[in-house]
Formats: structure tokens, C-alpha cells, sequence
């Protein structure tokens, strides 16, 4: 049976956001980590922890003690002499923003190194939580020794969600991303894509198509589209849910994580997926009015519970 805790999958960066004139603030973002950070502030005593693969660097350790101070712990995540972490840098044009990265030989890369401690990680968890973008900085062999883990854990319980979050110069190829994306599905519960992603890769035409067609292969997806409502597909039935218009963003960056961070921890909760994704565009919507991929737990708690 599975137990409390919620584990999510992935690379976490070094994120720098610019600042006035020259100066860049340094903190710690990535997808999955996002919202696990989110799920974190929402879950109450649910144990946290980030799987992932770490340096031995100054900036590593860093990272490490960051998790710590906000109650996150790193599992059996290996520790890799000489690796270091990947790093990215926002820039905004209004509230939109693009990215740089530096990641290619990131530590991350080898989340999957020691399979016996990855299935370790994920023992004895209510839910763990990945992404496409864990998927795209693997390796094949590292990626079928994650999925194997991820489908052992299910097994023996845990709930498992995952997000597409289709990123093109991150894979080979279209093909090899839809290949890998399709195999994840297949030890999925909840399925939290993004439409555009989706249109992207698959070709949806409309967020209804992607929801229909994941729905054949989830039992529970719940489609994003940015400020338009998100889709519901769960027992052959599909509900719209309004998002939360926010007339003024400062940042969308996290946005969508933090939905899912939202939606989990409202799902994990005992509310109903669509009394979840409510909750979920409310922290999302909270999310996009501060600066950066985190918002300070009480920002998201508050946005929950309103």
C-alpha cells in the first residue's frame, strides 16, 4: 500500500531573472520541481522529495540545502563527483518570457544512473509526479530504467501523473518525443498536458481532441490552455473549467506547473477534478502576479483556499 509522501521527477536549474540595469537574481527552478513546490505548499505534512541527480559543486550543495530549508528532501538521488547543475536565464518582453539555457552536460541528465536507489526513491509514495521534460534529458537505457521504476511504483500503489510538456530542442526528434511521451502515458493515472504542446506534437486541432485522445489512454486528463478554460476528460465525459483572468501578469513563468502543483494536491485532498482545477487556476493565476517560477507558499496556500 502506498504511503504518504509526494515525489516528483526531473532536473532542477539554477534559474537567473533579470533585474534592473546589469544585475540578475539567482534562484532554483524547473518544471518538475515547480511543481513540486507548489504541491509541497498545499499538501500540509505530506513528505517532499525531489528526485533528481545533483554535482558536488558549490551551486549543488546550494541546491540541496534550499530543498532543505523549504522541506524537501532529495531521496537516494545520486551525488556526482565533478557534475554540476544546468542553468537558464529569463528574459521578459512584458510579462512573456524566454529562455537561454546552459544545460547539456547537467547532472540531472543522470537521475537514473543507480536504478536500485531511483526505485528506492519512489517507495512507499501516495504520488509521483514527472514530466516530458525528465523524459528528454535521458538517455534511451536511462529512460526505459525510469519508466520501469515509475510503472513498479504504481503497482505497488502510488498514484502517478505526469505532464507531456513537450519541448522540440530537447529531443532528436518529433518522432522519438511522441515514441517516449506515449510510453510514459502508459504508467499514467492523470495526464496534465498543455494544448498547445500537444497540438504541436500530435496535431490536435482543438484542446477538445487532445482531451478525447488522451482520454482513451488515461482515466484522468485534465487539458491547459494558458487563459482559456481547461478540459476535463474522466469517465467518457468532458467538463470546461473557466480559468482566472489576471489583467495585469508580471510573470507567467511556472504557470502551468503550478496549476499542476495545484491540481494534485486538491486531487490527493478528496476534492472532485473539477472542484481541483478551480483551485488550480486560482494558484495559477496567483503564480503569474510575482516574479519568478516560485511563489511564497502562503501566495499559493492563500490562492488555494480563497
Amino acid at each position: 500500500m502506498a504511503g504518504n509522501g509526494v515525489v516528483s521527477i526531473g532536473e532542477c536549474m539554477i534559474e537567473l531573472s533579470g533585474q534592473t540595469g546589469p544585475n540578475w537574481r539567482m534562484g532554483f527552478a524547473g518544471d518538475t520541481f515547480n511543481t513540486l513546490w507548489a504541491l509541497h505548499a498545499l499538501s500540509g505534512d505530506r513528505p517532499a522529495t525531489y528526485v533528481s541527480a545533483f554535482g558536488d559543486d558549490p551551486f549543488s550543495q546550494g541546491q540541496i540545502a534550499f530543498f532543505a530549508e523549504n522541506g524537501i528532501g532529495i531521496g537516494g538521488s545520486p551525488v556526482i563527483p565533478g557534475a554540476r547543475p544546468g542553468l537558464y536565464a529569463i528574459t521578459l518582453t512584458g510579462a512573456e518570457r524566454s529562455f537561454t539555457y546552459w544545460r547539456g552536460d547537467a547532472a540531472a541528465r543522470q537521475l537514473a544512473s543507480d536504478p536500485v536507489a531511483l526505485a528506492k526513491s519512489l517507495e512507499n509514495q501516495a504520488l509521483v509526479y514527472f514530466s516530458g521534460i525528465t523524459l528528454a534529458i535521458l538517455d534511451d537505457a536511462a529512460r526505459k530504467t525510469l519508466l520501469k521504476a515509475v510503472a513498479k511504483a504504481r503497482a505497488a500503489g502510488s498514484l502517478v501523473a505526469f505532464d507531456p510538456n513537450y519541448r522540440p530542442r530537447l529531443w532528436r526528434s518529433r518522432e522519438e518525443a511522441q515514441a517516449a511521451i506515449l510510453d510514459a502515458l502508459a504508467v499514467t493515472d492523470i495526464a496534465l498536458p498543455t494544448y498547445p504542446d500537444e497540438q504541436m506534437l500530435f496535431g490536435d486541432a482543438a484542446p477538445q481532441a487532445t482531451a478525447q485522445r488522451l482520454g482513451k489512454l488515461v482515466g484522468e486528463v485534465v487539458v491547459k490552455n494558458g487563459e482559456e478554460p481547461a478540459l476535463i476528460a474522466k469517465n467518457d465525459t468532458l467538463q470546461s473549467i473557466p480559468a482566472v483572468h489576471v489583467a495585469a501578469p508580471v510573470d507567467t513563468t511556472g504557470a502551468g506547473d503550478s496549476f499542476n502543483g495545484g491540481y494534485l494536491a486538491a486531487r490527493l485532498a478528496g476534492h472532485a477534478p473539477a472542484a481541483g482545477a478551480l483551485r488550480a487556476h486560482r494558484v495559477a493565476a496567483a503564480v503569474v502576479q510575482v516574479r519568478g517560477a516560485l511563489a511564497p507558499f502562503e501566495t499559493l496556500r492563500k490562492a488555494f483556499d480563497d
